[in-house]
C-alpha cells in the first residue's frame, strides 16, 4: 500500500495545482517515507514544490519533548533555512504572522485514532485559521492504526479543550483526511480542502486492522512506542487523569497501569465479575514494574498488562479498551471506596476541571465510576447510543 505522503512524492500531476504558491508543512517524528524519509526532507528534494515554512505539534517537527504540558520553541531550520513554527509553545493556534508564510498548508501527521490524541485538535486549529486568512490545507493521510471501531461517549457540549477538538467518541475510527472533511462541515468552514488518499488501506484485514505490518513503525509521540499501545491507547489514556501510573518510565508506557498500593490479584477478578463481557479480545497479565520517571517514580508497582499483540488470542472486533479501563477504575473503587483515584492538577493546561473529566468530554465515566449503586448495563445505557450515533455520523466522511 501507499500512504499520501508517497503518493503526493510519486505523482507530478498531484503537485501540479502547488505550481507558485508557497507551500508550508505541518508534520512530527513519524511523518516519514517507506524508506524513512522525513517528510520535510522529502518534499525538500522536490524541485517544483516551494517549501516556505514548516509546523511542529505537541513534541515537535522532529520530536523533541517527552511529556505533556512540554513546550517546543519556535527555530529556523539548520538545513533548508526556513523557519519552523511550534504549535505547541507560546501558541496552540497558527498566529497571522505564521500564516503569512504559506500560501498552502500540507498536513502529514500519523494519528492514533483517539479524540484526545492532541493532533487532531491542531488539524481544527489550522482549518479554522486556514478559512479564516484564505489559505489551502491538503492532508497526506496516513492509516488510523486502530482501525474503524467505535467507542466511547461523545464529547459534550461545554468540554471543548486541547484534547477534545469536538463531538466525537474516544476512539473514533477515522483517518486525519476523513476528520478534516468532518471538522469542516461541523464547523461550516469555507476553506480549500483536499485529502491526498492512500492507495490500499484496508483496515478491516488483519493482522494490522489498520497498520498494514510491512510498514515500519515511527513514534509519532514518544510514548506510542509501537502498535499495540495504539490499539489499547483509547482506555489507556485515561489513566493520565488519575493516581495510577500508566507506565511512563517504562519501556511498555499505555500498555499498562498499576501502583504500589494495589491488590492486583483481587482486581481482575473483580473485573471478571463485574463485566466479564468487557474484557474480550485481549489478555490481562499480572505485572510488576518500576517507573524510572513520572508518577510512582522509583517505586515498585502491582500492575496489569493489557496483551493485544498475539493474533491468536487478539480480537479486533471485541476489544474495547474504553471499557475495559473504565471497569479497571471500577474495581478498584469496590476494592477501596477511598481510594485517591483522581488526580487533580493541572492539565492541558486547564485548572478548573478535573483531568479524567476533560479526557472523557464530560463527567459520565467518573460519576459511573464513583456511583456504587450503578452496574455495567448503566455504563452502556450512555456510551451504546453515543457509538451508534457517531457510527452514522461519520459515514458520509468515510474516504476507504
Amino acid at each position: 500500500m501507499k500512504f499520501g505522503l508517497e503518493r503526493f512524492l510519486e505523482d507530478p500531476a498531484l503537485r501540479a495545482p502547488l505550481a507558485g504558491r508557497r507551500v508550508a508543512l505541518l508534520a512530527h517524528p513519524a511523518s516519514v517515507t517507506r524508506e524513512l524519509t522525513h517528510s520535510l526532507d522529502a518534499l525538500a528534494a522536490l524541485p517544483d514544490v516551494k517549501l516556505s515554512a514548516a509546523f511542529g505539534p505537541q513534541h515537535g517537527l522532529r520530536g523533541d519533548k517527552q511529556d505533556n504540558m512540554v513546550e517546543s520553541p519556535d527555530f529556523l531550520d539548520p538545513r533548508l533555512g526556513i523557519p519552523v513554527f511550534s504549535l505547541y509553545g507560546e501558541v496552540r493556534r497558527p498566529t497571522d504572522a505564521m500564516m503569512d508564510s504559506f500560501d498552502m498548508l500540507l498536513v502529514d501527521l500519523q494519528d492514533l485514532g483517539c479524540r484526545i490524541y492532541t493532533f487532531i485538535t491542531t488539524l481544527r486549529y489550522v482549518l479554522e485559521a486556514a478559512a479564516k486568512h484564505g489559505k489551502a490545507v491538503w492532508v497526506l493521510d496516513r492509516p488510523n492504526p486502530a482501525g474503524r471501531p467505535v467507542e466511547g461517549t461523545l464529547l459534550r457540549e461545554g468540554w471543548e479543550s486541547f484534547v477534545g477538538a469536538g463531538p466525537m467518541p474516544m476512539r473514533h475510527g477515522m483517518t486525519m483526511g476523513e476528520l478534516g472533511h468532518w471538522f469542516i462541515a461541523q464547523l461550516k468552514l469555507d476553506v480549500e480542502y483536499r485529502v491526498i488518499t492512500m492507495a490500499g488501506w484496508r483496515p478491516e484485514e488483519g493482522p494490522g486492522f489498520g497498520w498494514p505490518m510491512e510498514r515500519t513503525w515511527v513514534n509519532p509521540s514518544p510514548n506510542a512506542a509501537n502498535l499495540w499501545m495504539a490499539r489499547a491507547y483509547a482506555g489507556t489514556v485515561m489513566l493520565e487523569g488519575t493516581t495510577l501510573s500508566e507506565g511512563r518510565g517504562t519501556t511498555r508506557p499505555l500498555e499498562l497501569f498499576g501502583a504500589p498500593d494495589i491488590d492486583t490479584s483481587r482486581l481482575l477478578a473483580d473485573m471478571r465479575r463485574i463485566a466479564p463481557q468487557w474484557l474480550a479480545g485481549c489478555r490481562l497479565r499480572e505485572c510488576w514494574f518500576e517507573p524510572t520517571f513520572h508518577k510512582h517514580v522509583g517505586k515498585l508497582c502491582a500492575g496489569v498488562q493489557i496483551h493485544v499483540e498475539d493474533p491468536q488470542h487478539y480480537d479486533h472486533t471485541a476489544f474495547r479498551p474504553w471499557r475495559l479501563q473504565a471497569l479497571a477504575f471500577k474495581a478498584l473503587r469496590e476494592q477501596a471506596f477511598d481510594y485517591p483515584l483522581w488526580r487533580d492538577f493541572p492539565y492541558e493546561y486547564e485548572r478548573d476541571r478535573l483531568a479524567i473529566d476533560l479526557i472523557n468530554g464530560g463527567p459520565a465515566l467518573r460519576e459511573w465510576v464513583d456511583d456504587m449503586n450503578a452496574t455495567a448495563a448503566d455504563l452502556e445505557a450512555v456510551a451504546a447510543p453515543d457509538e451508534a450515533a457517531w457510527t452514522e455520523t461519520r459515514r458520509p466522511y468515510l474516504l476507504y
